[in-house]
């Protein structure tokens, strides 16, 4: 049976699209089939027309995948779908998020509109689409239209014999190496003496090693999981998973390497390790970006996600004298607010959470991994010419001695994000009750600031449930913390207390 509005209602993931590809798997049956593709890059014509005023006919379309398993057969479908309609596409072969989106800037390409097939660090049988202009990335409302188109579309495939390859990743890398060249003094290899560590997880980040940091002159070796393999059989290619975390540290220690860097599946997270081992990631990762933007950016406001440090706080706002704004969860609603206090006059070079995903102002406020990654290898250059090391940057930052985060599901509700507001109404009015002192302003959830740490209890984005995030200063905090945070909502019957420590 065709797909109906409901079906593709289903596959809606905030700003992208997602679902089961690859069947196998128990209790998933595939969603993201070859019919949905197809038709959902119909619904992106449909949506093109409306924002450029072309015709399908004057469209052209770039569209690159990652090393997911089920990505060259969603490609041909979607390529399909564009050239039905008289659009033009142009295939861009294995690339990452980022380069999707340049796509839509550099003149090689001059994409109207581009499309990215992947599913982030989800495991092997999900894949999903994530859509461009030069605007930037596709919002909630812009999903749901091309979701509503596809349902009045009807399946039908054009032919690829006009579609033109092009090699985005090729053109993606001379645009950054270019940068690191013009930062560093316009040398050749700028990078020479310095031995740098990649982890791509099997994704597509394997590129930066060979067409980046190679051409500029770094030693490589000792680099790990470069070609791309959609089964991930090393790690999850996930910046903030334990394994994949531990898996480039070993490396940077055993290959006596000055710097690691690790990229999820399609390159739009990063994270760092420094040559003692020592992760940069979270909030060690926000504080060297900011330290790194701060002398081109005084007094500026850095916008991070609702569950950074207090220590991140501190170090922002009282050691680099920048102005930090706590917003809400979703690299989405953290970069629009980004880009809402520039348009107002307020300068805000960085918006980035503690996921991983950072945005610049001078980067088109595009969530990208491998930029920052240039970033920190300018700035690694840098201190190496000067004698010193990039954690000279952030040797001020005080790191939290316990971080917790328990999800607190929600059972038997037919509407749990109501349930959830009642949850925090009363966690807010109880903790009030209590002499407690509340966090304000808070844009997501209810945040408790106790003398010597945090809670923040707060709604998750899409699921079931209610995060709790957790930070003490000293040992045996955190369970303090949690004890009186149960207290508070013990009563709720709804709410699966059984992951609390305390």
């Amino acid at each position: 049976m065709p797909l109906t509005y409901d079906d593709f209602k289903k596959l809606a993931n905030g700003s992208d699209i997602r679902g089961v590809a690859v069947p196998g798997v128990p209790d998933e049956p595939v969603t993201l089939t070859p019919e949905a593709a197809n038709r959902i890059a119909k619904g992106f014509v449909r949506l093109l027309t409306e924002k450029t005023g072309k015709k399908p006919a004057e469209l052209q379309i770039a569209v690159g995948h990652d090393s997911r398993i089920s990505a060259l057969a969603i490609k041909d479908c979607v390529l399909t779908g564009l050239t039905h309609t008289g659009a033009h596409g142009i295939d861009c072969v294995l690339a990452s998020t980022p380069a999707m989106f340049m796509a839509t800037i550099f003149e090689d390409t001059a994409a109207d509109g581009s499309i990215m097939i992947t599913a982030s660090h989800l495991p092997y049988n999900r894949n999903g689409l994530k859509f461009f202009t030069a605007e930037g990335g596709a919002d909630k409302a812009d999903i749901q239209k091309i979701l509503a188109y596809a349902a009045e579309a009807e399946e039908a495939h054009g032919s690829l014999d006009n579609v033109l390859k092009f090699d985005l990743i090729g053109r993606y890398s001379e645009h950054l190496v270019g940068k690191i060249r013009t930062a560093l003094g316009g040398a050749e290899k700028p990078l020479a003496g310095m031995r740098i560590v990649v982890d791509a997880g099997n994704g597509a980040g394997g590129f930066f090693a060979g067409r980046i940091l190679t051409p500029l002159g770094a030693d490589t070796s000792g680099s790990q999981f470069l070609d791309p393999d959609g089964h991930f059989p090393n790690h999850i290619p996930n910046p903030e998973d334990p394994e994949a975390m531990r898996a480039i540290k070993e490396a940077v220690i055993e290959n006596d390497a000055d710097l690691g860097l690790i990229f999820d599946t399609d390159v739009d997270r990063m994270s760092a390790v420094l040559a003692d081992g020592t992760d940069v990631s979270r909030n060690a990762l926000i504080a060297m970006m900011a330290a790194i933007l701060a002398p081109d950016y005084p007094g500026s406001t850095i916008i991070t996600d609702s569950v950074t440090s207090d220590g991140l706080h501190d170090f922002l706002e009282h050691d680099l004298h920048l102005k930090h704004l706590r917003y809400m969860r979703g690299y989405k609603n953290v970069i629009n607010e980004c880009i809402r206090r520039n348009e107002a006059g307020e300068v805000s070079p960085l918006a980035i959470e503690t996921s991983g995903h950072g945005a610049l102002s001078e980067n088109y406020y595009l969530d990208d991994g491998a930029y920052l990654a240039v970033k920190l290898l300018i700035a690694a250059a840098k201190a190496r010419a000067e004698g010193r090391t990039l954690d000279d940057l952030i040797a001020n930052l005080r790191h939290p001695a316990e971080a917790r985060e328990i999800r607190i599901k929600i059972l038997g509700q037919s509407d749990p994000k109501a349930y959830g507001q009642e949850v925090l109404a009363a966690f807010e009015a109880r903790a009030k009750e209590k002499g407690l002192t509340i966090a304000s302003p808070s844009y997501e959830g209810v945040r408790i600031v106790f003398d010597g740490g945090w809670a923040l209890l707060r709604m998750s984005l899409h699921d079931p449930n209610m995060p709790l995030n957790i930070e003490a200063d000293a040992a045996g905090g955190a369970d303090a913390i949690e004890r009186t945070v149960r207290e508070l909502i013990a009563d709720f019957d709804a709410l699966d207390l059984s992951g609390f420590h305390a």
